[in-house]
């Protein structure tokens, strides 16, 4: 029998690990939806023709809950799913600085959690995801987790203890490289080219780049140095970088995200 999954406050995230789920070959039948609005709720059963309910359906019926609220939502999903909830249920949550010894002190006893930190390009399938096992759960429900995240981009397990640095890392990463791509593109206009023109140049090379480092096997010290040559032009951007502190403005910015995620845990 195959496994019921339910999506939990299915906003964006939860709408891309749905479609990815069905691209991979589930069947709109073993998927439930939840969501805050009836309207919300009425789009995804149209688009997806998969089964609307509500939280506590969602919590009789299905044998893995996937919760992708947001985390100051979280205390309250947890109080109206915990009566309804069986211990041999599976919890999977994707919300920031929510542990799994949270969710599991807010449920039955001993039940099965995993938590997972992904990222927006789960929304174009090529998300990094980081699981990590709650205090029951075991090599069956991390591959039960890996089996919903995989469709959607690529899986990586890692101790809990590790996961404030992956928000920092990866579940925030998409903004800093977006961030670096529209400085860019300033400075394109800035140097005299069209916006436009300019945008096509860095997208395509930050494409180019992003592939070359998955696909090459080289560190990136290595790639950059095959950019950069001897009093050429890049050692002399390289050089301003450098002296405008960039590369520890970085590890500064890591950092507060990092922090900014222990405080949401302390919050709990």
């Amino acid at each position: 029998m195959a496994d019921r999954i339910a999506v939990l406050g299915a906003g964006k995230m939860g709408e891309a690990l749905l479609s990815g789920m069905l691209r991979a070959g589930r069947q709109p039948g073993d998927l439930l939806v939840t969501a805050r609005r009836p309207e919300r709720a009425e789009l995804l059963r149209e688009r997806y023709a998969v089964h609307t309910v509500s939280n506590a359906e969602a919590a009789k019926d299905a044998d893995t809950l996937l919760l992708t609220v947001k985390p100051q939502d979280m205390g309250a999903l947890l109080d109206e799913l915990a009566p309804h909830v069986p211990a041999d249920r599976l919890v999977v949550s994707a919300a920031a600085g929510t542990t799994t010894a949270f969710i599991e002190s807010r449920l039955v006893e001993g039940i099965a959690v995993v938590r997972v930190m992904s990222n927006t390009p789960v929304l174009v399938d090529e998300a990094m995801s980081a699981i990590s096992a709650g205090s029951h759960a075991t090599e069956e429900h991390l591959r039960r987790t890996e089996a919903v995240f995989t469709p959607v981009g690529r899986t990586i397990r890692v101790p809990e203890s590790q996961q404030d640095a992956v928000t920092a890392l990866s579940g925030s990463g998409p903004a800093y490289f977006f961030y670096l791509v529209e400085a860019m593109i300033d400075a394109g206009i800035l140097l005299g080219l069209p916006r436009g023109v300019a945008h096509d140049l860095i997208v395509q090379t930050a494409i180019g780049s992003a592939v070359m480092l998955r696909d090459s096997g080289e560190h990136p010290v290595t790639l950059r140095e095959n950019v950069t040559s001897p009093a050429g032009t890049t050692i002399n951007a390289i050089r301003e970088l450098e002296n405008h502190g960039v590369r520890a403005a970085f590890l500064s910015a890591l950092e507060a995200a990092r922090d900014r995620g222990r405080e949401l845990a302390a919050e709990e």
